[in-house]
């Protein structure tokens, strides 16, 4: 019966014998658990190490083929072997240093002729090439000669009657023919066979009776119909030279107007005598525009219709020709007229009677 109980003491100490081995177990297990995980950490910084440093020599080759292609070209084509020392790469780098300072400096023909964009807002201003002004000679001059000369100018010629009496005198007077009026519808054949004579142009005037007359050039007029009547003066009198005016006091006074007038006589070949019946007149300025000289009226002889009234503006006018080497003067197909200048030769006898034509001449 003693023998029993020591039994189960035994039977106890077994027990907790056997209790104690798993807690030796789990130590164990916890020391692999740390080490593993000691081994992962490792082989993490390990795997993260050659990734950077796998982009690093990645990104490395991107910035060398960025600057250059010249290293993979020359891989490809054999002429630097796969394996690349230091020593190779740095010499390489070097070299394509080099070459892309040469190619900075040289600059293609097309380079230098292509333009800068202009920035926005900023337009380029145009290159004006400076030309040299070429000095206009003038297209005609007032003839001066040594003996004065007087050029006495007969208006409002549109019958041949007229024409015979002014050809009677034995004078060298110069005609001025009116286009074809109301007065005469062929007054222009007139013309024919004459040498030395005129067209004497209505123009406006500030009296209203004198504007009905035919085809009167008005100032309200456009260009084209001015142009139109200097062509049909042209196809009129293909001969003609000179053209002044009749009245035109207000024509002569308007200088956009007598602008126009006088350009589209010159493109006809017409040269513009001022018959001055407006001390305001703008021809002067406008041919002196045109470089031209300015030929006028110096004096009317037959406002009153007397000879000795004639005969006095006559002295005037060989007065005038014999202070500036010329003159003109202007009178009308009168009777009176014609007897006056027939019997002025005493009057006449200081100065050269001439034509138009003969003072007036165009430079050479």
């Amino acid at each position: 019966m003693a023998v029993q109980p020591k039994k189960k003491k035994s039977t106890t100490k077994s027990k907790s014998t056997i209790k104690k081995k798993p807690s030796t177990k789990k130590t164990t297990k916890s020391k692999k658990r740390k080490s593993k995980k000691k081994s992962y950490t490792k082989r993490n910084i390990l795997i993260f190490l050659a990734l950077f440093m796998m982009f690093t020599f990645i990104g490395f080759g991107f910035y060398l083929g960025q600057n250059s292609d010249d290293i993979a070209s020359a891989i490809k084509r054999g002429d630097i072997e796969g394996d690349y020392t230091t020593k190779q790469l740095l010499e390489d780098l070097s070299k394509i240093k080099i070459e892309h300072k040469k190619e900075k400096k040289v600059v293609t023909v097309k380079e230098k002729v292509a333009p800068k964009p202009m920035p926005k807002g900023k337009a380029e201003k145009p290159k004006v090439k400076q030309v040299k002004k070429k000095t206009i000679r003038k297209t005609a001059l007032a003839y001066k000669s040594h003996k004065p000369r007087l050029v006495i100018i007969i208006d409002d010629v549109s019958k041949q009657k007229q024409l015979n009496a002014i050809k009677a005198t034995g004078l060298k007077l110069t005609p001025s023919i009116f286009p074809p009026s109301e007065l005469s519808m062929t007054s222009h054949h007139l013309a024919r066979g004459l040498k030395h004579y005129m067209i004497h142009l209505p123009m406006e005037s500030g009296s209203k009776q004198f504007n009905t007359q035919y085809k009167t050039l008005l100032t309200r007029f456009d260009k084209s119909q001015v142009e139109a009547r200097a062509h049909e003066l042209r196809a009129l009198f293909p001969r003609a030279h000179y053209v002044n005016n009749h009245t035109g006091s207000v024509y002569t006074n308007d200088e956009n107007a007598m602008s126009i007038l006088y350009q589209a006589l010159r493109k006809e070949g017409f040269v513009f005598i001022d018959s001055r019946t407006v001390g305001s007149s703008k021809v002067r300025k406008i041919a002196h525009h045109f470089r031209d000289a300015y030929v006028a009226r110096d004096i009317f002889i037959d406002n009153i219709h007397t000879i000795p009234y004639i005969h006095g503006q006559l002295r005037k006018a060989v007065k005038l020709a014999k202070k500036k080497g010329y003159a003109i003067a202007i009178g009308h197909p009168h009777h009176i007229t014609m007897q006056a200048l027939a019997s002025a030769n005493e009057i006449l006898k200081d100065v050269e009677l001439v034509y138009i034509d003969r003072i007036y001449k165009k430079e050479k």
